[in-house]
């Protein structure tokens, strides 16, 4: 008898998954619309070089990494400004003000990929007071969720941004002092 119980809920439980409803069905699919349509904007906000890329994860050497907050930890390109923000949540203020640090520079050597699938590779090289880095940025087709890794030219120091990419007018970022 308990068997048979058994197979009835596993039927009744693979019935149920296989099944969608036209709700969800539709729900899904207007999800994937709207993240092909941010998408679009975010590519074409590469091209026209002002974007922010507003980072929600950042991932340091060795796998560490952090949850932080997007308005305040940010990558962004202005023509040909280009902006690197850090700012954790803690009582210490930082050079920035907001618990971090915050470099402006001059990007060049700007270079936009795009392969097969739709997958973008944006890099530029970020040189100014405080800052000698490669910036390469990778966001995938369908969707404007992207990751941005720092590369210092003087020291192995590697950073990762996670977050999703908007073009600049749309973007929510509070960017503290700079050097």
């Amino acid at each position: 008898m308990n068997k048979l119980i058994g197979l009835l809920c596993m039927l009744l439980f693979l019935a149920s998954c296989g099944t969608s409803s036209p709700e969800r069905m539709a729900r899904k699919a207007a999800e994937e619309v709207q993240d092909s349509l941010l998408y679009l904007q975010a590519e074409q906000a590469m091209r026209d070089r002002e974007f922010v890329l507003e980072a929600d994860r950042v991932d340091f050497r060795r796998g560490q990494y952090v949850y932080v907050t997007p308005n305040t930890n940010f990558v962004s390109l202005h023509g040909n400004k280009a902006t690197v923000q850090l700012a954790f949540n803690s009582r210490y203020a930082g050079p920035n003000g907001i618990g971090g640090i915050t470099v402006d520079g001059t990007a060049s050597n700007i270079e936009m990929k795009t392969d097969k699938k739709g997958n973008i590779t944006f890099s530029m090289q970020v040189q100014g007071v405080a800052v000698s880095a490669n910036v390469t940025l990778q966001m995938y087709a369908g969707s404007n969720r992207c990751t941005a890794t720092v590369s210092p030219n003087f020291n192995g120091n590697r950073t990762t941004f996670t977050g999703l990419l908007y073009p600049e007018s749309e973007s929510n970022v509070f960017k503290g002092r700079s050097y």
